[in-house]
């Protein structure tokens, strides 16, 4: 049966309990379900309208467009820079079997551009994954003939999500003394070659390193 409630217009005729966007955009989210409810449009209801200009007003208080706009085109190069990968290692993907998926997918895609980078032979070495318990985000791993690397969201925190060690051969799942890096260093393959190549003391490369598109 419809329903109708006085509290939106209430606020809206006194707003100045609704000091923050979070607050305003709550209340305005209430009237919407308000009138929906009561089966009023929305763009016919004074209480609506003066709700939403009260959020602009707020939204808009201290900034301009300009301002907005150019940290909005910051945001978008950042996310270009920095795809999903680095994203779901802040923010996690346990219990996320979406986020999950996608963090296993680009870890693959991210340790085989490593790979081409080290100059390594399709044949001399494996990508392989775990995906372990729902409440975790498993393992993706680049084994090859010295060196093994892995990424995973485990307990050391920000910037210790790569473990790279120095191996003997395919085989060898222990190696040498663990050392960690962080997801951005692996985002950036050549670079990180480089650091393997020296920090581990690999035989260099018989022929220059792949480079993959993309």
């Amino acid at each position: 049966m419809p329903y109708d409630v006085a509290l939106r217009h209430q606020q809206a005729l006194d707003p100045s309990a609704l000091t923050t966007i979070t607050a305003a955009l709550h209340a305005l989210t209430s009237a919407l379900d308000d009138c929906r409810n009561a089966g009023v449009p929305f763009a016919a209801d004074a209480g609506v309208l003066l709700l939403a200009r009260h959020l602009g007003h707020l939204a808009g208080a201290g900034t301009d467009d300009t301002i907005l706009r150019r940290r909005c085109a910051e945001a978008i190069a950042e996310l270009e820079r920095f795809p999903a990968l680095l994203t779901l290692a802040i923010r996690g993907v346990g219990y996320d079997a979406a986020a999950k998926d996608l963090f296993h997918a680009d870890g693959r895609k991210a340790m085989h551009r490593l790979a081409a980078a080290l100059g390594l032979a399709q044949d001399r070495y494996r990508v392989h994954s775990n995906r372990s318990h729902i409440s975790q985000s498993g393992e993706i791993t680049l084994h090859g003939e010295e060196v093994l690397v892995q990424l995973s969201l485990g307990p050391l925190g920000p910037d210790n999500e790569v473990i790279y060690r120095k191996v003997d051969g395919r085989c060898d799942t222990i190696g040498d003394v663990r050392r960690f890096a962080s997801v951005r260093d692996l985002l950036a393959p050549e670079r990180f070659a480089e650091r393997l190549r020296r920090e581990l003391r690999l035989t260099p490369p018989a022929r220059e390193p792949q480079r993959l598109a993309g």
